[in-house]
C-alpha cells in the first residue's frame, strides 16, 4: 500500500493511495469518517465521477472511491483465456481485497454501470461481505442481453460493438478516442452542464491509454461470455443484502425495462425508485442521490 498524488482540488479531504489487491494494484481514495461505504464508477468514468457526492457522504462514512481494474489509473491485465481477467466476479473480488487491506471486513457499497454490475457480483460471492447494495442505472446483465430487441441495440450500441474480437475495436476507437468518449458520455447524460471540465480531462487523459481501451473491450466481452456463465450457474442464487435501485427517468433503463420487477428476481429485499436524469444521477442529480442514499444507507 502507497499513497500517490491525487486530485484535492476535485476530491478535498481524500488521500489517494495505490493497494495490492491479491496482485492487482486498485488506485483507490479514501476520506471520513464513519461506516464503511465503497463507491464504483462506471464506463468511461473513472473514480473521479462521485466528486459532487463523495464529500458530502464522508461527512458521515469511510468512503472509498477505486477505479476498477482496467480504468483509471488502476492496473491493466491482460484478459486471459476467456477473458476471465475481466470477469465480475474478478473485479469484485480486487474490491473486497481493497475494503480487507483497509480493515473492513463488512461494508455498504454503491455501484454505478460496470460498477454497479461489479457489486451485483460481489454481493452473490461475497455475501458476508456487504452489508447494503445500491445500484444506479442497470438492470441485471443476463437479463438485458436476453431480452435485446432493436430498440436496446441501437441504444446501447456499445454492448455489441465492444464485444467484437480484437483489434476490431480498439483500432476503431484509437483513431479518435477523445471524440468516441465524449459522444459516449454526451448521449447518456441528459441534464446539460452535468459534467465537470477538470473531469472530463481526467476521463480523456484515462482513456487515450491504450491499454485502457483494452480493459474496457476487455471488460465488456467477459460480460457477454463468462459472465454470463457464472450468471447461468448462479441462476437460482439470491441476493440477500437490502437493495436499493435507482436509475434515470430520462435514460434507456428505465424506459426499457421494469427495474423493480428485474432485480425481485434476483434479490430479496428491493426498492427504489427513479431520478429525474440520465445514466449518471451521481454528476446529474447529485443532491438527489444524496437523499436517497441518506434515506438507504
Amino acid at each position: 500500500m502507497s499513497e500517490v498524488s491525487g486530485f484535492p482540488d476535485i476530491l478535498p479531504s481524500f488521500t489517494w493511495r495505490d493497494i495490492d489487491a491479491d496482485g492487482t494494484r486498485i488506485r483507490t481514495a479514501t476520506g471520513g469518517e464513519g461506516p464503511p461505504l465503497l463507491l464504483l464508477h462506471g464506463h468511461p468514468q473513472t473514480h473521479l465521477s462521485w466528486h459532487k457526492v463523495a464529500p458530502v457522504l464522508a461527512r458521515r462514512f469511510s468512503v472509498m472511491l477505486t477505479d476498477l481494474r482496467g480504468y483509471g489509473d488502476s492496473a491493466k491485465p491482460e484478459g486471459g483465456e476467456g477473458h476471465v481477467n475481466y470477469s465480475k466476479r474478478a473485479m469484485a473480488a480486487d474490491q473486497v481485497a481493497v475494503m480487507r487491506a483497509l480493515g473492513h471486513e463488512r461494508f455498504s457499497v454503491v455501484g454505478h454501470d460496470r460498477g454497479a454490475r461489479v457489486a451485483h457480483r460481489m454481493a452473490l460471492d461475497h455475501e458476508k461481505a456487504v452489508e447494503k447494495l445500491v445500484l444506479l442505472d442497470i438492470a441485471p446483465t443476463a437479463t438485458m442481453y436476453a431480452r435485446t430487441d432493436m430498440e436496446f441495440a441501437r441504444r446501447y450500441f456499445w454492448w455489441f460493438f465492444l464485444i467484437q474480437p480484437y483489434p476490431l475495436p480498439e483500432r476503431l476507437i484509437a483513431a479518435d478516442p477523445d471524440f468516441f468518449l465524449e459522444r459516449h458520455i454526451a448521449g447518456q447524460i441528459k441534464i446539460e452542464g452535468a459534467s465537470d471540465p477538470r473531469v472530463m480531462e481526467e476521463y480523456r487523459r484515462c482513456y487515450r491509454d491504450p491499454a485502457t481501451r483494452h480493459a474496457v473491450c476487455e471488460d465488456y466481452r467477459a460480460a457477454a461470455t463468462i459472465d454470463l456463465v457464472h450468471d447461468a450457474e448462479d441462476a437460482h442464487a439470491r441476493v440477500t443484502a437490502p437493495l436499493l435501485a435507482l436509475w434515470g427517468g430520462r435514460g434507456t433503463v428505465g424506459a426499457l425495462y421494469d427495474v423493480l420487477a428485474t432485480w425481485r428476481e434476483k434479490a430479496d429485499d428491493v426498492r427504489g425508485h427513479a431520478l429525474d436524469c440520465g445514466h449518471s444521477p451521481q454528476e446529474e442529480v447529485p443532491h438527489d442521490l444524496l437523499a436517497a442514499l441518506d434515506a438507504f444507507l
